[in-house]
């Protein structure tokens, strides 16, 4: 008896193109929400670094005779309580808003990395010592030492920025450590030492590559919670100073707007910075996620 083997039909190049789409979307990520986050991240991005070519105003120009107006073509989000477009402001405060958290995330996660590989690596008294300095460390509150920092060197993003960078550094260190131990146990590490490679040489060449994709995916979250951090202090007047355009800067001074009806001069500076804080959010969870399954 002769059995006949019938090949699946080829899939149409509809079909092919789209099973093509879906796998794109899974190497970018987890999936439609995580290409999502990565989009606006890069909007924003691009946004700050062209924002004197976007932006149709002079953001810090007065013009008291068009206080709060409405929506409208020449404003396309209407004006603040001194006349200054607030689209302008917006495209702006981009920059601010994303340079602190950028110059916060590069140095703590630096210092961060730097402590827990010593600290992993040494082990014995180097990470007993720091290890305690990093508990110490978490003990005091990053805005706390950012006000105190203030009142010594002065409001602006140079006091807030080294506040939060210490403020974050440990939580970098306290991750680095925890998983270079992990790794410094791991086979290939010892087959290394036993071909004579010096322990800094392994660690840096070896061990520190195969950590910084998790430490990559936490310095993206953490880039939203600093975002988040900074803006709260210029909302508190601690941060960056009118008539510089600042996210938490404009929430602040589009409260006295509130009360006459006028919402745009509060409300979307905030809508920009729960936006930029949940792309954050999702891009450093999905790199995670993958991370994670990776490793199973």
């Amino acid at each position: 008896m002769t059995t006949t083997t019938v090949s699946p039909a080829s899939p149409s190049p509809g079909e092919l193109r789209r099973r093509r789409g879906l796998r794109g979307l899974r190497v970018l990520g987890q999936g439609p929400l995580f290409t999502a986050g990565v989009v606006v991240l890069a909007v924003l991005v691009l946004i700050a670094v062209l924002a004197p070519v976007l932006a149709p105003y002079d953001p810090d120009v007065l013009d008291l005779s068009a206080s709060l107006r409405g929506t409208s073509a020449d404003h396309l989000l209407g004006t603040d309580q001194s006349g200054r477009d607030i689209l302008s402001r917006l495209i702006h405060g981009a920059r601010t808003g994303l340079l602190g958290p950028l110059l916060v995330v590069g140095v703590s996660t630096l210092l961060g990395t730097l402590v827990g590989l010593v600290a992993a690596w040494r082990g014995g008294w180097a990470d007993a010592l720091l290890s305690r300095s990093m508990d110490l460390a978490f003990a005091i509150p990053g805005l706390l030492l950012a006000i105190l920092l203030v009142a010594v060197l002065g409001s602006g993003m140079t006091a807030p920025v080294i506040a939060m960078a210490v403020a974050y550094t440990p939580y970098v260190g306290r991750l680095v450590r925890g998983i270079a131990r992990q790794e410094k146990a791991r086979a290939y590490i010892e087959s290394y030492r036993v071909q004579g490679w010096s322990g800094w040489t392994i660690c840096l060449r070896h061990l520190l590559p195969n950590i910084a994709p998790t430490v990559f995916a936490q310095s993206a979250m953490n880039f939203g919670y600093v975002l988040m951090d900074l803006a709260a202090l210029s909302f508190l007047g601690f941060g960056v100073q009118p008539p510089t355009a600042d996210w938490g800067a404009m929430i602040n001074e589009g409260q006295s707007a509130i009360q006459q009806g006028a919402m745009l001069p509060a409300l979307a500076p905030s809508a920009c910075i729960v936006l930029a804080v949940v792309a954050f959010g999702i891009v450093g969870e999905g790199l995670a996620d993958r991370i994670a399954k990776r490793e199973r």
